[in-house]
């Protein structure tokens, strides 16, 4: 006969769960306003500080490809973070990516300019965009399973969204402290030093988000692999050896491509083509990322818990028709070059539709792959696709508004293309297990559910 749990076990738990979401939360909202800083720095101040250029669209492209530099390493970030949270566990990945992300964040704050000190200030910002790739590249697949891992076998894709929130919260933050700044300070101002405050601000946050981490427990999946002597010898070895979550890689990076492509589209890209192109202020386009993540953190979760009742693919599936025919809308109203327009369009793209993606998401790619090798499966399909889906994106269609004479028709059929790619690899996707059973086995593999599509 099973043991009923008394309240005091069941109280224990709630509160393990309660500082295990807490902990997702609070860190991956400090890895993401660090990380978006410099998305976010790099259309208002490095294009002009940092690489200078007669030629704006140049000293634009040029900024833009320090940003995509993260993305290249973050996947390095996902194999060594990866394999730590696969072998020594979850919790202990996390503690160190939120120190390296913080230290390189704040540092960025500090390096002086071009005119100060040459070729050495845009150098060391690559070197320090580099070492935030590698932070955020290991912060990611530790903070998903935390919460995906301890959530209730059918309650995995709601909990497994509260990382993801770490997005959208990380965004409003570094966006609303950009806004903030500009808004409250004379315009000369906040380009000279003002910006730099904002980077600053990490060192407070990573000490509130440190204070929470080390109370977190290890997950349940791992300590039963643990128990049962079932890790891996080299978990990427091991992932590439087999062939189901072999694929699984494969078809989960297809799937994410046009999710990156459009969070980076709107979120980043579309700050320096509404100032650059448009000719709008900065302050009404931060003002509607600002709205727009907002309305994101409302609507992760509530699809994140759609996809345990209707399915993960459907609600991810539904997610990137409406981001992809989405954009068209999107762009004639951020094109009307007035606040309000601006607002509205990406509240409806990145605040509603891109939502519908990005809350299954954790759960979605968790249960591709078995504990042993879970860590650094969904590390990988996140940052390996990155580097094409999110990193090369701001660059990408700024070269493409340059090849249309500063039309956003080639954007569009890029952003679809993507959308069309992505579907059908997530159309192709398959569980690890296709067994329509809840809970955990006796490995702490993730059973599929009749939630998972």
């Amino acid at each position: 006969m099973t043991a009923v749990p008394d309240n005091a076990t069941q109280r224990q738990t709630q509160r393990q769960l309660r500082t295990v979401v807490a902990s997702s939360v609070i860190g991956t909202t400090v890895e993401w306003y660090d990380f978006f800083l410099y998305g976010t720095a790099a259309g208002i101040i490095f294009n002009r500080f940092y690489f200078p250029s007669g030629n704006p669209v140049v000293s634009t492209v040029l900024s833009f490809a320090t940003f995509a530099l993260g993305f290249v390493a973050r996947p390095i970030g996902g194999l060594i973070f990866g394999h730590i949270g696969d072998k020594l566990g979850r919790k202990r990945t996390l503690v160190a990516t939120m120190l390296i992300m913080g230290a390189a964040t704040v540092a960025i704050g500090i390096v002086p300019t071009y005119s100060q000190i040459g070729l050495a200030a845009p150098l060391i910002l690559v070197v320090l965009r580099l070492i935030q790739g590698v932070a955020i590249g290991g912060e990611w697949g530790g903070a998903v399973l935390l919460a995906v891992e301890y959530a209730p076998a059918r309650k995995r894709g709601f909990y497994g969204s509260f990382p993801q929130l770490g997005l959208a919260t990380g965004l409003v933050l570094g966006t609303g402290v950009f806004a903030l700044l500009n808004a409250a300070m004379p315009g000369d101002a906040f380009l000279s030093w003002g910006w730099r405050l904002a980077f600053g601000l990490s060192a407070l946050l990573v000490l509130i988000g440190l204070f929470i981490r080390l109370r977190v427990v290890e997950t349940p999946a791992f300590r039963t692999m643990e128990s049962n002597q079932a890790k891996a010898t080299i978990p990427a070895m091991d992932l590439l050896r087999d062939r189901a979550s072999r694929r699984n890689l494969l078809l989960g990076m297809g799937s994410r491509l046009h999710e990156g492509v459009s969070f980076n589209t709107w979120a980043v890209f579309a700050i320096s083509y509404g100032t650059g192109t448009i000719g709008m202020d900065r302050q009404p386009l931060l003002l509607a990322v600002l709205a727009a993540a907002a309305v994101m953190a409302i609507c992760i979760p509530l699809f994140g818990s759609a996809s345990d009742r209707f399915g993960r693919k459907r609600v991810f599936g539904l997610g990137l028709v409406l981001t992809g025919i989405g954009a068209f809308p999107a762009f004639v109203l951020l094109n009307q070059a007035n606040t309000a327009a601006a607002i509205l369009a990406l509240i409806g793209v990145l605040g509603i539709c891109y939502p519908l993606v990005y809350g299954p998401q954790a759960a979605f790619y968790a249960e591709l792959f078995p504990t042993s090798v879970r860590c650094t499966g969904i590390s990988l399909v996140y940052q390996l696709s990155g580097i094409v889906a999110s990193g090369l994106t701001p660059l990408l269609l700024a070269y493409l508004v340059s090849l249309g004479g500063g039309g956003y028709g080639f954007v569009l059929t890029y952003l679809l293309v993507t959308m069309v790619l992505s579907l059908v690899s997530t159309v192709f996707i398959r569980r690890a297990d296709p067994a329509e059973q809840t809970g955990a086995d006796r490995t702490g593999q993730l059973r599929s559910t009749p939630a998972n599509g």
